[in-house]
């Protein structure tokens, strides 16, 4: 009776019973109910299948949850009073009940002044908010403060006798509070009232000052041009009529070269704008942009180079690109985007491109907006990647090792990816569209074996059904549960681990699901993405996203077409070279356990890696105690899967799912794999220290990640401390990986160049080049493309590189 409770979101006051009159139950028994239902935000498990209406009727029938334990045979429904006998007997409802009841006997000092609410600091909570990449809230402090410093300054003007100009003031002033101002367009577990205003609050006021310039006219040109070729480092920003470099026009050019200063060449506008002729003005800055010895920077320059390329210009110069340079300072970063850069390290809002095209059906083309906004949100782009350039730039330089990495791999690496992407590879269409007949067949004999498991017709793609089936219907074990409903989990994870168990009806369907992936995926979605002025696929290298390092690919995405599956297989044949030459692909063999024999220093596995022996017999030999020539596929099979698992530092469970073994089998395995590389153990538990300890792990050219050292402490929970080693573990060697595959990258290219080859590198996938070439280049293409990713790090075990070509990614003969 003297507790009030404050809903800050709702603003409301509650006492009394009020706050769970919803519940239908007094405050008295909430932790009784709390207990029945649980909570799976914070894993308090409750009675399975009690929700919160069943818990109300239980208590409010039987008294207390005491009474409810009473009378555990007299609830109704046969499934609940199993899953509340259960939880009794197990002891999970004397856990729930624990869990959910607030301790009161913390000691505590009665200092009730300390206790009063105080006034919040503004700027180091900015601080913290950036710190942490709290962006919603930090805005919201941003708009406080720029609202009690409006309301100081009509304090003061009021005094005066004046008041602003343009006020208006037709609806009450939102409190400036900053927990008051969560309303329903942030706050998903509050609904608005309906008389929200629908004009956002105004951005608050920020240093940013800015000289940007329209140049639509020949004289403002000439002006601009006599500056510009004047100098030997320039930011440098296109605005185009489309997103896809392959089809995109170019509206306009914004140019940087000092900060707050910026210049739009509008090229392309609505009817009747003033504009520059397209072709003289892209004649009279080609010297400029060709020219290798000026430097050119931006965010994600990679796609203006694609762009001008597209347009007949070879951009040249390329020395500096601020979403890289933070990549490399903060690869886990939530994002490395210009807009988020500009506001956490400038303090500034760019313009949005919504507020210049719009949304949805009523969006324009950048072409059709005015000249002079297109101008400040270009010239706005190009000044703030000039500014983070230059500041990502500086600090980069503080680490040498980070610098030499920048600036002689990740920068040139930009201008190869840019090639491999302009060439593009070739598709067999008409193979695809066979392929896809013949998986449509696939799938329909698959969901014929599926039903015939089941013994009745069900829709697969439906949870819901599925779970009847296998959980209610063949009393299959349930393996886990969903978050949110406490409902048996058909995930993929749920069905491997039941495949591995025996049952063939989750291995069917798990079939199932992979050729339903491939088709809808690969073989009929690659033909849409052909382009039609070039005739081939063109695939977007990605540098800034994997945190290790590894590039990705998108659009498509061709890093995860499955090799283990004959579908998965059967798509690489379709992509071909072009008439009369050949597919080649060079592919680093186990280059992981290499660099893990590399980093260890264990002396078997060096050994074995020197006398170029089945590594993985190797260790089954090892392991398993027996002569390596009596070592059978069973035992290399599970040699296999612990030497690549003990990279991603898997554990005894997951070892188990793998392989369809019991838990303890598995853990045996792991154990004599350590007993007898010892030194491998002892590599991961010094990495696994080190970034304990210093909060970062770095690859062999000096990529590093930073780790949180309290995601390693004893009192951090088993899946953040086992997640956290195997990212350690993952890093230094998958990192290292990364960096020999794009020193290998650049050393081909170079090569292709300089002994001029006519084959073209296509591809980049894990630790494979792709490549086509004239059947008369084979030989030398091989030997050459061998020796360079043989050598291109200098490590203590040796490289392997397999080198086969063929008539497409698949089929080809050794080389």
């Amino acid at each position: 009776p003297r507790v009030r409770m404050v809903n800050l979101r709702k603003g409301e006051t509650l006492e009394g019973d009020g706050p769970f009159a919803d519940w239908g139950i007094p405050p008295s028994l909430v932790i009784d109910f709390q207990a029945l239902v649980g909570d799976t935000a914070d894993n308090v498990p409750g009675v399975a299948g009690c929700g919160p209406k069943t818990a109300t009727k239980w208590l409010l029938e039987f008294g207390s949850l005491d009474g409810v334990i009473a009378n555990a045979d007299k609830v109704g429904g046969p499934k609940l009073k199993e899953s509340l006998k259960k939880a009794i007997a197990d002891g999970t409802l004397a856990l729930s009940k624990t869990l959910v009841t607030l301790r009161d006997d913390v000691p505590m000092a009665m200092d009730w002044d300390n206790w009063k609410r105080r006034s919040w600091d503004g700027p180091r909570l900015l601080e913290l908010f950036g710190q942490f990449g709290f962006r919603t809230f930090a805005q919201r402090v941003r708009t406080t403060l720029a609202g009690e410093g409006a309301k100081k300054n009509e304090t003061i003007l009021a005094t005066a006798g004046e008041m602003p100009v343009g006020k208006i003031t037709t609806r009450t002033p939102p409190k400036r509070n900053l927990f008051d101002q969560i309303d329903a367009a942030d706050d998903p577990f509050t609904h608005g009232t309906g008389n929200e205003s629908p004009v956002p609050p105004p951005k608050p006021a920020d240093d940013w000052k800015s000289d940007y310039r329209l140049v639509d006219n020949a004289k403002a040109f000439d002006a601009f041009f006599k500056q510009f070729k004047k100098q030997k480092r320039f930011a440098i920003d296109l605005e185009t009529t489309s997103l896809d470099p392959y089809h995109a026009g170019i509206v306009g050019l914004a140019i940087s070269w000092a900060e707050t200063e910026g210049y739009y060449l509008a090229l392309k506008g609505p009817k009747d704008a003033a504009l520059l002729d397209t072709e003289k003005t892209l004649a009279a800055l080609k010297p400029i942009l060709e020219d290798p010895a000026i430097q050119k920077v931006n965010q994600n320059i990679k796609y203006d180079l694609l762009v001008f390329r597209t347009n007949g210009l070879l951009l040249k110069g390329v020395a500096g690109d601020s979403m890289i340079a933070h990549y490399l300072l903060h690869a886990g970063a939530r994002s490395h985007g210009l807009d988020d850069l500009t506001k956490e390290y400038l303090g500034h809002d760019n313009v949005r491109i919504d507020e210049l095209i719009g949304k949805g059906k009523k969006q324009i083309g950048m072409d059709q907006v005015p000249t002079d906004k297109i101008s400040h949100y270009a010239c706005e782009d190009a000044d703030a990647a000039w500014r983070l350039v230059n500041r990502f730039e500086a600090e980069v330089a503080q680490d040498p090792k980070l610098d030499r990495l920048y600036r002689d791999v990740e920068l040139p690496l930009i201008d190869v990816l840019a090639d491999l992407e302009y060439t593009g590879v070739r598709l067999d269409v008409p193979f695809l569209a066979k392929l896809s007949v013949e998986m449509k067949d696939q799938l329909a004999d698959a969901e014929d074996r599926i039903h015939a498991l089941a013994g009745q017709s069900f829709n697969i793609a439906s949870p819901l059904q599925l779970r009847e089936i296998l959980f209610e219907k063949m009393k299959l074990p349930v393996q886990k549960r969903t978050d949110k409903t406490n409902e048996p989990s058909t995930d993929q994870e749920s069905l491997e681990r039941l495949a591995a168990l025996g049952h063939d009806l989750p291995k069917a369907i798990i079939e199932h699901r992979q050729i339903a992936k491939l088709k809808g995926t690969y073989v009929d979605a690659l033909p849409a993405l052909v382009n039609p002025k070039t005739g081939r696929l063109h695939t977007s290298f990605n540098q800034t996203v994997a945190t290790t390092g590894r590039l990705s690919s998108s659009d498509p995405n061709l890093q995860n077409i499955p090799m283990r599956t004959e579908q998965g297989r059967q798509i690489r044949q379709a992509f071909i070279p072009r008439d009369g030459w050949v597919i080649v692909t060079a592919d680093y063999s186990q280059v992981e356990l290499r660099l893990l024999a590399h980093f260890c220093g264990d002396e078997n596995l060096r050994a074995a890696f020197a006398a170029d022996q089945d590594i993985h017999a190797a260790v089954a030999a090892k392991v398993f105690k027996v002569p390596e020539v009596q070592v059978s596929k069973h035992q290399r099979g599970v040699a296999k899967m612990v030497n690549f698992g003990v990279i991603y530092g898997i554990s005894a469970h997951g070892l188990a799912i793998r392989l369809g073994i019991p838990r303890g089998e598995a853990g045996t395995f792991i154990d004599d794999y350590f007993a007898r590389f010892p030194k491998v153990l002892a590599y991961q538990d010094r990495t696994i220290a080190t970034a304990r300890t210093t909060g970062r792990v770095s690859t062999l050219l000096g990529r590093s990640r930073t780790f949180d050292p309290g995601g390693f402490r004893s009192n951090s929970t088993y899946h953040s401390r086992s997640q956290a080693e195997r990212e350690a573990i993952n890093m230094e060697i998958q990192g290292s990986a990364a960096d020999l595959m794009k020193v290998a990258l650049l050393n081909v290219h170079r090569r292709l160049t300089d002994d001029r080859f006519e084959a073209k590198m296509l591809l980049t996938v894990h630790d494979e080049l792709v490549f086509e070439a004239p059947k008369s280049e084979v030989t030398n293409l091989a030997a050459m493309v061998r020796h360079e990713m043989t050598n291109a790090l200098p490590l203590e075990v040796p490289l392997k590189v397999d080198v086969s070509a063929g008539p497409n990614w698949l089929d080809g003969e050794d080389v």
